[in-house]
């Protein structure tokens, strides 16, 4: 069975990006745009009740719950820098006690590094080949920075670790623009000195501005929980959820794991490099997909890559799994909001958007109907290789869909 699509135009946010709304206060993969959410619960005339994001990432479903005067949400996370972008963002603090610490800590910093006994005697983190990724005097630096923040009360750090987070990956010997990590040319080695403070105070200044202006005028007296855990079982608890799971594994597709790999080392997370494992589809399986409309697809991909194939299975058990619980976790009436994309895999195009339909049908909902919009303001690889033959790229994605289902 074949699930209707309909193209919808009003959702492409033509030259609109996260910023347009809601500014991030740090960067992240494959965010959902706020718009988006905003505009489709004023169709559905979505204003109350318990939300539900499932693999909430840095928090997009609950600046639209907000947005539309939600005030009881719920989201997991696996990655706890994710889970540490969503806390900050949604957690009220005391903004002038905020500044008053930030200018505390800027003086402690450069008091501390006038004694040139108190920088060589610092404690660096030991991780595994973390002087491939940083040079000695970026270390130092960093972990200045990091041994004032860690004496800041729990509730408060984490808006001073939001933009450590940010000049970590910004001081590294990382390519920027990418997610994945890879090191900058070795003749940009010699010329790469960055200025730790100077980067750091400045994003931490951006931050406690971003935040005081766009995100503590709404949260009020909203009750939003955030966990670092896979999404446990629930029965008939949320009134919607809406949520934009991975497009497929995280080795693969967008390495969620990677990306965030240096700041979960330095903040100590002991499994911050098998993130990626972890997440959907990041476990083998040994036999393909079966008895769906994504079955044919597999195959497809199947008759050029066996190991392919699984690896795409291994995704879609995760998902299927996944939705199950979702789906048992809403009440009655209740709906559920999937943004997904349709990824290419060995030059197959996978509809994702149908599996889901067809798995909320499965378990009990109605498909009420699926959007197809532009993918045009979402940081994603725009090429990668389907076929991984050197030199033959392909647009991996240009459109998303908003597919939507009723209990």
């Amino acid at each position: 069975m074949k699930y209707k699509v309909i193209r919808n135009e009003k959702y492409d946010f033509i030259g609109q990006s996260y910023a347009t709304s809601y500014p991030n206060l740090h960067k992240y993969p494959a965010t959902m745009i706020p718009q988006i959410g905003i505009e489709l619960f004023k169709e559905l005339d979505i204003n109350k009740g318990k939300l539900l994001d499932p693999y909430c990432g840095s928090g997009s479903s609950f600046t639209i719950g907000l947005d539309r005067g939600l005030n009881e949400m719920y989201g997991f996370d696996i990655n706890p820098l994710a889970v540490l972008i969503s806390r900050t963002k949604f957690t009220k603090l005391d903004i002038e006690k905020v500044k008053l610490i930030r200018q505390r800590l800027r003086n402690k910093v450069y008091e501390f590094v006038k004694n040139e006994e108190n920088v060589n005697g610092i404690e660096i983190p030991q991780h595994y080949n973390i002087d491939f990724w940083f040079s000695k005097p970026v270390l130092q630096n960093l972990s200045i920075i990091k041994h004032f923040v860690d004496k800041i009360e729990v509730n408060m750090r984490r808006i001073f670790l939001v933009p450590l987070s940010e000049s970590i990956r910004e001081c590294s010997y990382t390519r920027n623009h990418e997610f994945k990590l890879y090191r900058i040319k070795p003749e940009e080695l010699i010329q790469f000195n960055p200025d730790v403070f100077s980067v750091y105070f400045d994003k931490l200044n951006k931050v406690i501005d971003i935040y005081e202006r766009y995100y503590l005028p709404k949260i009020n007296g909203a009750k939003i929980d955030i966990s670092y855990s896979k999404f446990p079982k629930k029965e008939n608890e949320f009134d919607v959820v809406l949520t934009s799971p991975p497009y497929g594994d995280s080795f693969t597709t967008v390495a969620y794991g990677q990306f965030s790999m240096f700041s979960n080392q330095w903040f100590g997370v002991k499994y911050a490099r098998q993130i990626d494992n972890l997440l959907m589809g990041g476990s083998t399986v040994k036999e393909n997909y079966p008895n769906s409309l994504i079955t044919e697809y597999i195959n497809e991909v199947g008759k050029q890559s066996k190991k392919r194939a699984l690896e795409v299975s291994s995704f879609y058990f995760d998902l299927d799994k996944s939705i199950k619980d979702v789906a048992n976790s809403i009440k009655k009436g209740g709906k559920a909001i999937y943004v997904v994309g349709n990824r290419r895999v060995k030059d197959v195009q996978l509809p994702t958007d149908q599996f889901v339909a067809e798995k909320f049908e499965q378990n009990g909902f109605k498909h009420l109907f699926t959007y197809e919009r532009l993918l045009g303001n979402k940081a994603m690889p725009s090429q990668n290789s389907p076929s991984n033959k050197t030199g033959q790229r392909k647009g991996t994605m240009t459109k998303e869909y908003i597919v939507v289902c009723e209990k």
